[in-house]
């Protein structure tokens, strides 16, 4: 995968942290530059944490599977940009908003923010990526939304959530494809 693939990859995984975020920003009465560091920290360490976890998992059979690799990789890219897309057009009655930054609220979130990118680095170790590299640009590409996801929350509100996780989803089904039309056509 090129730099900018793995780019477009951070930013779509991030969009759950992104639309977290933006519920939390909604939350506080009065933003501050510490919400908006932990958002980042929390939500970019764990998307980085995860993706890099699923890699060593992946490799671990890697061989074993690597003739139907790429199917792999569509599968979960699409199971998870598919449930993301639902999850977006989904209406949100119950939004609860709460200004709780405490550690156990923030670790509960951020795990549950970053299950996908498990899945995504399962996909990176058929893909032969460098692992380093990917992590510190999801990490920090999902940072970098997180903190802006808090900081857009606390300005405009909870109409950009649903969006932010339907493009994140279109995002990833987009790539899964790819992969798959590229090993596909290529072989």
């Amino acid at each position: 995968m090129t730099f900018a693939e793995i780019l477009i990859l951070g930013v779509g995984v991030s969009m759950d942290a992104f639309a977290v975020s933006i519920c939390k920003g909604l939350s506080v009465p009065k933003l501050k530059p510490v919400h908006v560091m932990k958002a980042g920290l929390w939500f970019g360490g764990f998307q980085a944490l995860m993706p890099l976890i699923g890699y060593f998992l992946g490799l671990s059979f890697a061989d074993f599977v690597s003739s139907v690799d790429h199917w792999i990789s569509f599968i979960l890219l699409g199971i998870i940009g598919g449930n993301m897309i639902k999850e977006s057009l989904q209406k949100d009655d119950d939004l609860k908003v709460d200004p709780d930054f405490s550690f156990k609220t923030m670790l509960a979130m951020a795990v549950a923010t970053s299950i996908d990118a498990l899945a995504v680095g399962v996909s990176l170790a058929f893909l032969k990526v460098n692992i380093w590299e990917a992590v510190i640009i999801i990490g920090l590409t999902t940072a970098m939304f997180s903190g802006a996801g808090v900081v857009v929350g606390n300005f405009f509100g909870a109409r950009w959530k649903s969006k932010s996780e339907f493009v994140g989803g279109f995002i990833l089904l987009a790539i899964g494809l790819k992969i798959l039309l590229e090993h596909t056509l290529c072989a």
